[in-house]
């Protein structure tokens, strides 16, 4: 896999408003946030997308969702609510091609989560 921008991230070489670190992962503050509260929790070790999941990576995808919730807890918005998403592709909207989980919250977020009407 090439190296990111979530790459020089991690390694520091370009700056982010990290929120929370630990062996396995990094949030950080969204840089185009769609809600007041938008940041994203990405695993240290590259996996570009949800398709290149494999059993050996069942702890560390699980890992990401624990540390959103914990800072959702640290944050005080975990009872209040906040959503998850982790897109796979382009036309899913990904396009940083290293797996990461976008946490939103601080406001009443509606569903469907799309402005376009449902074409099928």
């Amino acid at each position: 896999m090439s190296e990111t921008i979530f790459t020089k991230i991690i390694n520091r070489e370009i700056p982010a408003d990290i929120i929370y670190e630990d062996d396995l992962c990094l949030a950080f503050s969204d840089i185009n946030p769609q809600a007041p509260i938008h940041f994203l929790v990405i695993p240290k070790r590259p996996i570009a997308t949800l398709n290149d999941i494999s059993e050996v990576d069942r702890e560390l995808v699980g890992h990401l969702f624990l540390a959103a919730k914990k800072i959702a807890e640290e944050k005080g918005f975990a009872d209040e609510g906040y959503r998850t998403v982790m897109n796979c592709n382009e036309s899913a909207g990904q396009t940083v091609f290293h797996i990461h989980l976008h946490v939103l919250a601080g406001k009443p977020l509606g569903w469907p989560p799309y402005t376009d009407k449902l074409k099928v």
